[in-house]
């Protein structure tokens, strides 16, 4: 790696996007201006809606997105690209803009998540990483916020790291931090995101120890009476006696991992209130969903760990979005409509503009405004019922740093939790259903 690019994200990209690009410049294809379109044909899962998550890890690996001596090297000794493509690549930085959704909002299908323009070159090279990070992220933000929903006020902690690849898991515990989660268990996460941190012992920390009462007294010893000690390593009902007994009435709360957890936590609760640790809190942790969140609603459960299911999308692992091709300038430089019309994997070509209408502070409709003779597109004075939904997000290769960092993390989150209150009521149930409100398209400047 050269010491320009000590980070480069160039090659987390499928081949034929080189492939094409090599093609583009021996026909001359290759700098013509181009809009591309970030979007989701439907909902996948029976979903009754979406949440956009990753945004802000895109702008930083497309900052990033730079062609160093490692990576041309591997393009000439593999022959992926023939020597002219390989000396455009020496100078490839995206210079194009990208507007669209901001991170933590709602999506529906047809919702022109993101719009990058630029030349082909530049442009369609961005395709696989893109949806790489936003259908991953999107998936676990999605699981997420229906998971928040389900609990109520009771936190979440997101606890899946050993369920995902290393680099994902991190990217899962950022995305369900900014959809409701209140922490993980990841350090990296906290470290690069600034999510924050929680854990305090496994099972192993019990069987370590000759006695579970031995364990409790270090680990109490180590954190205070304020930890939580895990109370099902052998029998619960004498690991909660246990656990009062070391730590007293003031203990700050008990975990359990296994069992029928409706009926174990009414258990430990009533057990808990008999010895006088009433403000001692019980946290549950075992194959947790929506659904088994939900189930436990009417029982006296304070907090919940979310592990395997959070970061698997709980079910739809991927959000199934795709990148097209939606306008071109053409060989005398006028601009085209394009869009794909292959059976049930149609696109719908042109510049768009997005809104979300509102009755009463309440979600009604995703209304994209679409201008095939690329006028000037609608704004937001054009439909004084609706919150325009896309900003600027990267102006001339450079992103918006406020989308960056913990920072931006911070006020994905703060978005998410604001726009989440605009949906209907029909879209917190959990079933598998249509989106929760409609999409619309509409000409450029109609209603």
């Amino acid at each position: 790696m050269s010491a320009d690019f000590p980070r480069s994200t160039a090659l987390l990209t499928d081949r034929y996007e080189l492939t094409m690009l090599d093609a583009a410049l021996r026909d001359g294809t290759a700098q013509r201006r181009c809009v591309f379109e970030l979007f989701g044909r439907r909902l996948p899962g029976g979903r009754r809606f979406g949440v956009v998550a990753g945004t802000g890890r895109l702008l930083s690996l497309i900052r990033d997105f730079r062609f160093g001596d490692d990576e041309l090297r591997y393009l000439r000794d593999e022959k992926v690209v023939d020597a002219a493509t390989v000396a455009f690549l020496e100078g490839y930085r995206f210079t194009g803009s990208i507007t669209g959704y901001r991170e933590g909002e709602l999506y529906f299908p047809g919702s022109p998540i993101l719009t990058v323009e630029g030349t082909f070159a530049e442009a369609v090279l961005l395709e696989t990483l893109a949806l790489s990070v936003l259908n991953h992220d999107s998936a676990v933000a999605t699981a997420a916020a229906r998971m928040s929903i389900a609990a109520g006020d009771r936190p979440l902690a997101e606890m899946g790291s050993r369920r995902a690849g290393e680099s994902s898991a991190v990217a899962a515990a950022r995305a369900a931090y900014i959809a409701g989660f209140g922490a993980t268990s990841n350090l990296e996460a906290g470290r690069t995101w600034g999510v924050p941190t929680m854990g305090t012992a496994a099972h192993s920390w019990t069987l370590l120890h000759d006695t579970e009462e031995d364990a409790f007294r270090a680990q109490v010893a180590s954190l205070g009476v304020g930890t939580t000690l895990l109370v099902d390593t052998y029998d619960i009902r004498t690991g909660v006696d246990t656990a009062i007994r070391v730590a007293g009435t003031g203990l700050g709360g008990v975990r359990i991992d296994s069992g029928d957890l409706p009926t174990v936590a009414a258990t430990v609760r009533e057990q808990l209130d008999g010895l006088g640790a009433t403000g001692t809190r019980i946290t549950v942790t075992s194959d947790l969903d929506e659904y088994a969140i939900a189930a436990l609603a009417a029982s006296p459960v304070d907090a919940y760990g979310v592990g395997t299911s959070v970061v698997t999308g709980s079910g739809t692992p991927t959000a199934g979005m795709v990148y097209k091709l939606v306008a071109r300038q053409d060989s005398a430089g006028g601009w085209v409509a394009v869009a794909k019309a292959s059976t049930d994997k149609g696109s719908r070509g042109g510049r768009k503009a997005a809104f979300r209408t509102l009755e009463r502070g309440t979600a009604t409709s995703e209304l994209i405004a679409v201008s095939d003779g690329f006028e000037e597109l609608d704004a937001a004075a054009s439909h004084p019922d609706a919150r325009a939904l896309q900003s600027v997000l990267m102006q001339a290769g450079d992103p918006d740093a406020a989308h960056e960092g913990p920072r931006g993390v911070e006020a994905a989150r703060e978005h998410h939790a604001m726009v989440r209150e605009e949906l209907p009521v029909r879209a917190l149930a959990l079933s598998r259903s249509d989106p929760a409100i409609p999409t619309r398209f509409v000409e450029a400047g109609g209603a």
